[in-house]
């Protein structure tokens, strides 16, 4: 029996729409780094893909950004038998274009990719410079945080076979006295010898959970004393639902709280934690005197930037996408770091109090006070710590740094830690190196 054209046309129809969700964007510059000068002519070639099959149908709308801030240009085109659509763009100063693409098929069904480019990154300036009594603010901080004794508790935990040649504890150290106390898991090889080890602290992303067993023992597999801390001086090791409830609850709005003031933005807390988390290693017999490194990736990231210029104890920082950077970068017209903690007013200007709050806790200007040897990571589509913000914070950093450019990467940390690690083992190294040559 001969099918009809009707019949033909919508099983057509009912093909495209089944392997719709094996379609892919993809938006590709002309240099593979993605790098460029300013007033470089940036082509992005934009194509839609169902698996290796260059798709020459559907509609591409598409908008050109200055790293999401602002709008520069946007259009929509229909395939028609062509198999990509280009946009061009340009920038006259430091900073980032993005192309967000989206194709569109059968019954408005949409995919959506991005694309970056990089203009002299390494150029971003500072938003606003430092404040005038940022160190003074800190060092009061410091202060009143020695004031309150550094006692602890520490719960011994049990540890598979695999790691016979390691002890860890669940430990609870005292912080300041009205607030939470540093809360992780502290893991070293045993009978290390008295001045053996590096030490390292791990930090966490966004989010509320328990510190990671996994990640302390990896460390002290490695040969530190490694201390992995919550971000919220939480109990470590309960269900699920008790994380969940407080995500829901008494920390829902953490990200914001307390921005009113320099004194009660939450982040102050958070750092002075992270200096008390120092204390505590350096404080260890097996300590080497020498190596005091803090890992961490997002909002880990943006505590190794603090903890680096804060703490001049800390000699290497990996700071991974981090968030809280260029919190006044309205005030350049660029984008900010999550958490976006600025709110806009409805005239478009940046809430004073909070704008003024949030500069004391800063990435970028935490930075400029970072002596330590530093390497970052940044992707250049990310969306939740755009490069904009990132580069501000690296541009700022004083002493030996590195920074790993991922254009194809958004928010992740996936590709980064293994190099991170890496980077790690090198600056003990280093640091061996240099106290055998004395």
């Amino acid at each position: 029996m001969k099918k009809s054209p009707l019949l033909t046309f919508i099983a057509f129809i009912c093909g495209v729409a089944n392997c719709f969700a094996s379609i892919t964007v993809q938006v590709s510059t002309d240099r593979k780094d993605a790098l460029y000068r300013e007033n470089d002519e940036i082509t992005f070639t934009i194509t839609a893909r169902d698996g290796e099959k260059q798709l020459d149908w559907g509609k591409i709308h598409w908008t050109l950004s200055l790293d999401g801030h602002e709008t520069l240009d946007q259009g929509e085109r229909s395939l028609d038998g062509e198999k990509y659509v280009v946009v061009k763009g340009k920038l006259n100063q430091p900073g980032f274009l993005l192309v967000k693409a989206t194709f569109e098929g059968p019954d408005e069904k949409k995919v959506t990719a991005y694309g970056g480019a990089g203009v002299s990154p390494t150029k971003i300036p500072m938003s606003l410079p430092v404040p005038e009594d940022f160190d003074e603010f800190w060092l009061a901080q410091k202060a009143q945080l020695a004031k309150s004794p550094a006692t602890f508790t520490a719960e011994p935990v049990v540890l598979p076979d695999a790691d016979h040649g390691i002890e860890a504890v669940d430990i609870n150290i005292q912080c300041e006295t009205d607030g939470p106390p540093v809360s992780g898991y502290f893991a070293k090889p045993r009978d290390a010898a008295p001045k053996s080890l590096p030490a390292v602290l791990w930090v966490h992303g966004a989010g509320v959970r328990s510190s990671s067993l996994p990640t302390a023992t990896h460390g002290a597999r490695m040969g530190f004393l490694s201390m992995d801390i919550n971000a919220h001086g939480i109990p470590n090791g309960q269900s699920a639902e008790f994380y969940k409830e407080l995500a829901a609850g008494a920390l829902r709005t953490y990200r914001h709280d307390g921005r009113e003031s320099r004194d009660s933005i939450y982040f102050r807390g958070m750092i002075v934690r992270l200096i008390r988390a120092i204390d505590f290693l350096t404080s260890r017999p097996e300590w080497d005197g020498t190596v005091m490194a803090v890992v961490g990736h997002s909002q880990g990231g943006l505590q190794a930037l603090a903890a680096g210029g804060v703490d001049e104890r800390v000699t290497f920082i990996a700071s991974g996408v981090p968030a809280g950077c260029d919190h006044s970068g309205m005030k350049a017209n660029r984008i900010s770091g999550w958490p976006k903690i600025v709110p806009l007013l409805e005239n478009g200007q940046p809430e004073p109090a909070a704008l003024e709050a949030s500069r004391y806790i800063d990435a970028v200007n935490f930075a400029t006070r970072c002596k330590a040897d530093a390497i970052l990571s940044v992707g250049f589509i990310d969306r939740t710590c755009p490069p904009t913000s990132v580069y501000a914070a690296f541009n700022a950093l004083p002493g030996p740094k590195r920074m790993i450019n991922e254009p194809k990467m958004g928010h992740t940390s996936g590709p980064i830690r293994e190099r991170f690690q890496q980077a790690l083992e090198a600056h003990v190294a280093e640091k061996k190196g240099a106290a055998v040559q004395q």
